[in-house]
């Protein structure tokens, strides 16, 4: 029976404990942040190789692992970009198992501590922490990395201290739990829970080593909870894939399914010849430091992502139509709009969320193109058989403009200072864009008004405003050229066209003025006839401020 006392010990190992716990996964969530700010470029390029190689594939997600230290994240990742159509199941697949091997570089960082390595540990985090007192954004950023190393080897030794698993009360409580827990699949359960609370397997494993470590944990115990933290991780892509479009369901399903396959597979092995296994592991690390312990458990970790990989890469065309088969296209029509390119998912990723709202807009620059074309010869010709494309292409037009503003507000609290500028300018662009996209709708208007009232302009009218249209049009394809390839030279033959659509529209008015004194134009023309050439002069300023935009961002804009 416990006394008094025993029992007040016994709540404070456990809340130290669980202290290291939460310093461990701080740490992890600072490293893994500043990972992933860090290499924004060296993410860019790694998604720039990918390709229908499977083998290329499972080096890019062990890669990005490896560089952000969460398999989780990649995860998450993987399914934004499925989801904005940036790569198909097939490209995803090798990806996520990768990213199961990436993720075993932090349980083999656990196993390697000792008191030296500790103590390095110990300066990053201070240094890190001084480092977040710099103005300048690269060495706070390498404050966060160098403070988040050093607090996952503080948790840990937290963790692995007198006050916590050192106690011998908590060794006893340990170790009466494990004598009742001892079965396989509930151990397995241990681990998939456990993962799932605190979302991260890496976490979860460390905590594991650790253990194992303080001789707390037997070895063959601990093999079992390390597989369910590999089912335990899936949770993360499970919850991020709601809401999402059925590819990237099936992306996390994938990923559960890679999971459960290798667990099953492992634990058959263990269970049947648990003996060997851990007489094969001790051999690779003999000892009883807690060091060699360690690594028994970091290298099981480590054999079970690499051979669970290897064993189901040539299965990939079989998981992706398992999947297809679970998790069906929807047959009825999608009453949710959303954006083609972009997905909330990819602001863990900043650099690809740029690239990506950079597409998006592009999409948008031409559903405004073509409205201005149809627009046009809706008025021209009074046939309004288009009013259903040229209103979806508005509605699309207006969704974009206002679901990408929106998301990049909040992709602007992710990037570099550097990228800030970029994400400001993009805000002017959507701004103008959707302006122009108005004035190409006020021409159906103008088209179906007159086509009501039986009027129509003159050939010469027609004529004259076709000209300037075609202006107009010719800007747009300059104007993209800009936002695509960043062309300052193109920036001066932008300005000269608009200036010469300020020419047009003066010429314009008074050769309307002149048909109307001469009885050549009718009076109920005039008021349409003035907004269509004053909506062409203004489209041809708001093309001018999306090159101003692109090109100087922090220059001055037409009015």
């Amino acid at each position: 029976m416990l006394s008094a006392n025993d029992i007040m010990q016994l709540i404070q190992s456990l809340i130290w404990l669980l202290a290291g716990v939460g310093v461990f996964i701080v740490g992890m969530n600072f490293l893994s942040e500043a990972l992933e700010k860090s290499a924004g470029e060296g993410m860019k390029k790694l998604l720039s190789r990918i390709s229908n190689n499977r083998f290329s594939g499972v080096g890019i997600g062990a890669g990005v692992t490896a560089i952000i230290q969460s398999s989780s994240a990649t995860s998450v990742m993987v399914i934004g970009l499925v989801n904005a159509g940036v790569m198909t199941l097939m490209q995803a697949t090798p990806i996520i198992m990768g990213a199961n091997i990436g993720t075993t570089i932090t349980g083999v960082l656990v196993a390697l501590k000792n008191d030296y390595f500790n103590m390095l540990m110990y300066v990053f985090a201070f240094a890190g922490v001084m480092m977040g007192f710099f103005k300048q954004e690269k060495i706070k950023l390498a404050g966060l990395m160098c403070s988040g190393l050093g607090l996952i080897f503080v948790g840990l030794n937290v963790m692995s201290s007198e006050q916590a698993f050192g106690n011998p009360l908590v060794e006893n409580m340990f170790q009466n739990i494990f004598s009742v827990i001892d079965f396989p699949l509930l151990l397995i359960f241990v681990g998939v829970i456990f993962t799932a609370l605190i979302q991260s397997s890496s976490a979860a494993t460390g905590v594991v080593i650790t253990m194992v470590g303080a001789g707390i944990l037997p070895l063959d115990l601990a093999l079992f909870i390390v597989l369910g933290a590999n089912i335990g991780t899936c949770v993360t892509a499970l919850l991020a894939s709601v809401g999402a479009n059925a590819n990237s369901k099936r992306v996390a399903l994938i990923h559960f399914t890679f999971n459960v396959i290798g667990t099953v597979l492992f634990t058959a092995i263990v269970w049947l010849f648990k003996d060997p296994v851990v007489t094969l592991l001790v051999s690779l690390f003999p000892g009883s430091d807690p060091m060699s312990l360690q690594m028994r458990v970091s290298a099981f970790h480590v054999i079970f992502n690499v051979t669970t990989t290897a064993v189901l890469l040539p299965f990939v065309s079989q998981l992706v139509s398992y999947s297809c088969k679970m998790i069906r296209d929807k047959t009825e029509v999608e009453t949710v709009r959303t954006l083609k390119y972009v997905d909330e998912r990819l602001l863990t990723m900043p650099p690809v969320a740029l690239m990506q709202s950079k597409k998006e807009i592009d999409y948008m620059f031409s559903k405004v193109e073509k409205n201005i074309i149809l627009c046009f010869d809706a008025m021209k010709t009074g046939v309004l058989t288009n009013s259903a494309e040229i209103s979806e292409n508005e509605a699309v037009v207006d969704f974009t403009n206002g679901a990408l503003t929106e998301f990049l507000i909040k992709l602007s609290a992710y990037v570099e200072q550097s990228d800030e500028q970029i994400i400001g300018s993009y805000f002017h662009v959507l701004n103008d864009l959707e302006r122009i996209g108005d004035h190409a709708e006020n021409f159906f208007d103008i088209a179906a008004e007159m086509s009501k009232k039986k009027i129509e302009f003159s050939e010469k009218a027609l004529g004259d405003l076709s000209g300037m249209k075609d202006k107009v049009v010719k800007m747009i394809g300059i104007s993209r050229e800009i936002f695509d390839n960043l062309d300052r030279e193109r920036l001066t033959e932008l300005a000269v066209i608009e200036e010469e659509t300020d020419r047009m529209k003066r010429e314009l008015t008074a050769s309307h003025f002149a048909r109307l004194a001469d009885g050549d134009c009718s009076m109920e023309v005039s008021p349409y006839y003035s907004s269509v050439v004053v909506g062409l002069e203004r489209m041809a300023d708001h093309l001018v401020n999306v090159g101003y935009s692109i090109v100087n961002p922090i220059g001055s804009q037409k009015e």
